[in-house]
């Protein structure tokens, strides 16, 4: 077998010389090579609907590779210091929910974190599987949830003994990180998995200065999401898992949802990244941390705005701070951050990446230019002069709701239900997700008691102009309730 080293990119360069064999396609797509749908390959190009391909031998099989995904998948596990890795292109969302179904089963505990994505709630619906919450500490001033706290997750474990995984989020969607390697020494020494969702700490395992990456840390298993800092094309992702788990079975549950048809397209691009990643990595990192500083100092000079950082750390709640994260507090010039998120996009042509109650959030990555970073801080600038209120009475300063378990995911989710106005919904157990988007994080999750708190959230969001998801209620005018009380 060819030896291949980190300057390699196995799955491209077999659909470069596949693309060189002018192979007559009697199989799917039905598009043949974009000759079937013009459209198609005017917007995408000639070169990229002709890497549109089916799997077959000289290319490999993403449910059991043997062959360029395999090598691919052996080169991403040495670049991340993984056991093994696998391709996903599900996106990060299949990444997470095959690390947590490998780990617990229906009826089994997990301990976590209560501001997770969505798509761990919507795993322990599909596996049936006990969440046991770790309400975060929240920051007053800031309003947002922050790390979990050792002493918390000593608690959970105590009176939990027979939990079997602890998942933790490195870093949280602000850039906040919890003392990993702790952690996972607690998790261990209970004779626990440990569970990674690093969707947004790609970056961590190519560069210096950030935080620890969890792999590193000693965790069992890592969903990352290489699509979001690390290059490669939307939906495409990585799950690594270290030698304490086995590939074998990992492999199995993958392919238990994940697609038969696996797009090289996706495929390619997560090669190319890793192998962008491997050799020039540190070196393009470090750059956006660079402009990271440069644009949270310009951004503290205008006043009214914090665009907050590592003086955070507190050695707990707040272990560490990814310096790439270009977080903003918004609420001290009276703008909730989902309203500067709206102006930046409606009024200045500047997209982030989402805005909430009271920050916002610019994604910071190799792609970004110093001359992008001055308008960004030119338009923030000139909507404090022109938007800016006086006070921020009347505004929601608390983004984390606690939340009130009273059955499981699994069970409210696959329960009898009916639909209930908002005003009718309070004491009522939710059957469906309520969450703004991104990020993802419910504020209301199947199985949790629907309160005044969670309503009042949910009517402010929505006059905020935030886009609330999860409901079957276009509108979110109405919630699934279970049908008894």
């Amino acid at each position: 077998m060819t030896r291949f080293s980190q300057s390699n990119a196995p799955i491209y360069e077999a659909l470069e010389r596949f693309g060189k064999q002018r192979v007559v396609p009697f199989d799917v797509p039905g598009h043949k090579r974009g000759r079937g749908n013009p459209e198609l390959a005017q917007l995408l190009g000639e070169r990229c609907v002709s890497m549109d391909v089916n799997s077959m031998k000289p290319l490999d099989n993403l449910c059991h590779p043997v062959s360029v995904i395999r090598q691919a998948e052996e080169l991403a596990a040495q670049a991340f210091g993984a056991a093994h890795a696998f391709l996903m292109v599900g996106g990060t969302t299949s990444a997470i929910q095959s690390m947590i179904l490998s780990a617990v089963h229906r009826g089994e505990k997990i301990i976590l974190p209560r501001n997770v994505h969505r798509s761990v709630v919507a795993a322990l619906v599909l596996c049936g599987a006990i969440p046991v919450y770790v309400n975060p500490d929240c920051d007053e001033r800031l309003g947002i949830s922050l790390g979990m706290k050792v002493e918390s997750l000593a608690q959970a474990i105590a009176q939990n003994p027979d939990a079997k995984a602890v998942l933790v989020n490195n870093p949280t969607y602000y850039g906040i990180c919890s003392d990993l390697r702790a952690i996972v020494r607690m998790a261990h020494a209970a004779g626990m998995l440990c569970l990674a969702d690093e969707a947004h700490g790609t970056h961590f395992y190519f560069a210096d200065g950030l935080p620890e990456p969890a792999i590193c840390a000693g965790a069992d298993m890592a969903a990352v999401s290489m699509h979001k800092s690390g290059g490669s094309l939307t939906q495409s992702s990585m799950l690594l898992i270290a030698d304490t788990m086995s590939e074998g079975h990992v492999r199995s549950i993958i392919n238990l949802t994940q697609t038969t048809s696996g797009s090289y397209l996706l495929l390619s691009s997560l090669d190319i990244a890793r192998r962008n990643l491997a050799l020039r990595g540190k070196e393009s990192f470090g750059k956006v941390v660079e402009l990271a500083k440069y644009a949270r100092k310009e951004i503290n000079d205008i006043g009214g705005y914090y665009a907050f950082g590592p003086e955070l750390i507190n050695g707990d709640s707040i272990f560490d701070f990814d310096l790439m994260k270009l977080s903003v507090h918004t609420l001290d010039l009276g703008l909730a951050g989902i309203e500067v998120y709206d102006l930046l996009r409606d009024e200045y042509n500047i997209q982030i990446e989402y805005g909430d109650l009271g920050n916002m959030l610019a994604y910071l990555s190799i792609g970004d230019r110093e001359m992008d970073i001055e308008r960004l801080v030119g338009a923030l600038g000139e909507i404090k002069r022109r938007f800016a209120r006086p006070n921020k009475s009347g505004m929601l300063e608390q983004e984390y709701v606690a939340p009130i378990v009273a059955c499981s995911p699994h069970e409210a989710f696959y329960a009898d239900k009916t639909s209930v106005p908002l005003d009718r919904a309070r004491d009522r157990i939710s059957c469906e997700f309520v969450m703004c988007y991104p990020p993802g994080i419910p504020v209301l999750a199947p199985g949790e008691r629907i309160t005044d708190r969670i309503l009042e959230y949910i009517r402010y969001a929505k006059a905020r102009g935030c886009f609330l998801t999860g409901t079957e209620d276009p509108s979110v005018d109405s919630l699934l309730v279970t049908a008894d009380r």
